[in-house]
């Protein structure tokens, strides 16, 4: 593909971006530009486009979906970040839509790069929106990810716990004094301020939780 392809095929999604009336009639043009024919920003404007639609219209782009968590495997980091990105948005719709890629999904927290670690975190937090029951087993992977290497992947980690705090907050229970103890502590001022409203958000819904029992 040449630049001059390349630049009129993002001037096209960057319009579609735009135009959301239109998203609907728009789907399979977008779809289309997953195949490996196309550059990595390409095929990376289009997972993240896919994504938006997917939180609309959820069911139009159930055909591309097995395409998009393909590049969960994808050697750019760019497009695995990317792809995550999507099932994040179209499972904060319809869950039952990514579950056949979810093993893999889970395993992304242990890719070798911080962006793609980030945006399995913001993902899961789409996710856990709709579906908190999806992660009650697994928080300890979120726990992990507060002590992380990347800085914004440490920054983001308590957001999935406050998250969760607010639907499901007898799954938070067993990470409390951590997150508290972390939110007093930690050397990172934006991990303590989100450690401490996760625990925040966690002990209000446990309170309500309690008084409505």
């Amino acid at each position: 593909m040449s630049g001059t392809e390349e630049k009129i095929i993002l001037k096209k999604l960057r319009e579609i971006t735009k135009d959301k009336d239109h998203w609907s009639e728009s789907i399979a043009y977008v779809g289309e530009k997953l195949d490996e024919k196309y550059s990595v920003e390409v095929r990376a404007k289009a997972l993240w486009l896919l994504g938006e639609m997917g939180l609309n219209y959820p069911m139009q782009v159930n055909p591309y979906l097995e395409d998009i968590a393909d590049y969960m495997d994808d050697n750019h980091p760019k497009l695995r970040e990317r792809s995550l990105n999507a099932l994040g948005r179209i499972g904060r719709a319809d869950k039952n839509l990514i579950l056949p890629y979810f093993d893999e999904f889970m395993t992304m927290g242990n890719d070798e790069s911080d962006d793609v670690r980030l945006a399995f975190i913001w993902a899961c937090e789409n996710i856990a929106t709709n579906a908190p029951e999806l992660f009650c087993e697994s928080l300890g992977i979120f726990y992990e990810l507060l002590f992380d290497s990347g800085e914004r992947v440490r920054m983001e980690a308590p957001e999935m716990f406050r998250v969760m705090g607010k639907r499901k907050s007898e799954c938070v229970m067993p990470y409390l004094e951590k997150l508290e103890w972390i939110s007093e502590n930690d050397e990172h001022r934006v991990v303590r301020i989100h450690s401490a409203g996760a625990v925040r958000v966690t002990k209000r819904a446990l309170e309500k939780s309690n008084k409505n029992s």
